[in-house]
């Protein structure tokens, strides 16, 4: 039986004479220094996964104005229900987000109270018009 004997190189980190493990960008590494060390792994940068896509920041920028106008226009909330505050300070997106994101057709300016009575009574609410299903 023969047995095939690996050619001895100097590792990079420990200096010594040993079989290698790996050649990481040029530099060998015999398999415990390799191992020991797998931080060395992270010498390629890594691109940073954005918070948003460039369409969802366009259309989150589209909204911000939009909101802004709306709540100007119809500064009282529409919805006066639940221990009202009577100032609207919130969008309420009677059909949802999604598709209807920008839809001003589709908001209510509502006060934090009423946006919260609205989000916990789905029931209550779609009976009096203040949700509307997504898919009509």
């Amino acid at each position: 039986m023969t047995m095939i004997m690996k050619t001895m190189k100097t590792c990079f980190k420990c200096k010594n004479e040993k079989p290698i493990w790996k050649n990481h960008l040029g530099k060998k590494y015999c398999k415990y220094c390799w191992m020991s060390n797998l931080s060395l792994k992270k010498d390629v940068k890594q691109k940073r996964i954005k918070a948003f896509s460039d369409k969802k920041l366009k259309e989150t920028r589209e909204y911000s104005k939009l909101r802004k106008i709306y709540l100007d226009k119809h500064p009282m909330c529409e919805a006066s229900i639940h221990n009202c505050s009577l100032k609207a300070s919130e969008i309420h997106h009677i059909k949802g987000r999604g598709s209807n994101y920008l839809l001003c057709e589709e908001w209510m300016a509502v006060c934090r109270n009423c946006h919260t009575w609205i989000e916990n009574n789905p029931i209550e609410a779609t009976s009096k018009g203040f949700r509307k299903s997504k898919i009509k």
